[in-house]
């Protein structure tokens, strides 16, 4: 996908607000590295009223250790409202979708994205 829209940045441990237009597309981008463990998930997908899911994709990096490349959640602002949406790095947990050790458990953590979808102008 070439079309990433508004590109807006999160991290582990923090919350973002992200203010959209509807029809607007956006993309929520997390640094996630793979080769350490790092493995970033959409929580739930959000109200699809407010914003749709339309893909997840990657840029960078490579299969070296320690070559970190950026993941992109890709949505499209729809009806003016709110939502709130959750990216979670279950760090080291391989195919398990929860941290299966203390250090996993210390090193996983969610982005949040409070969206707000206005009306187009």
């Amino acid at each position: 996908m070439s079309d990433y829209g508004k590109v807006i940045k999160g991290s582990k441990g923090a919350t973002v607000q992200v203010e959209v237009r509807s029809g607007q597309r956006f993309s929520l981008a997390v640094v996630d590295n793979p080769s350490v463990g790092d493995n970033w998930d959409l929580v739930e997908v959000p109200d699809a009223k407010v914003a749709s899911f339309i893909s997840e994709e990657h840029e960078g990096g490579s299969e070296e250790p320690g070559s970190g490349r950026t993941a992109y959640f890709v949505f499209n602002g729809k009806q003016p409202g709110t939502t709130e949406i959750r990216l979670f790095d279950c760090w080291r947990c391989g195919q398990a979708k929860t941290p299966g050790t203390e250090e996993s458990r210390q090193q996983s953590g969610e982005a949040i994205f409070a969206v707000t979808v206005v009306s187009a102008r």
